[in-house]
């Protein structure tokens, strides 16, 4: 049986860590940001840790 192919689309999204946690990309930062308060803009910057379960799947086709 062989290996199983990295889903490309899964592998730009997410990134793992060394300690094994998945993190992704805030939502909602392509564009109409000026209109966000300066609190959310903020928050916006900062990259977002996946759920232990979320996890699971994509570690599954990275």
């Amino acid at each position: 049986m062989g290996k199983n192919k990295t889903k490309k689309s899964i592998s730009k999204r997410f990134k793992v860590t060394k300690t094994g946690k998945v993190i992704k990309r805030t939502n909602g930062q392509g564009h109409f940001n000026s209109r966000e308060t300066g609190k959310v803009r903020r928050n916006k910057r900062s990259d977002v840790t996946m759920s232990p379960r979320m996890q699971h799947f994509v570690k599954d086709n990275i």
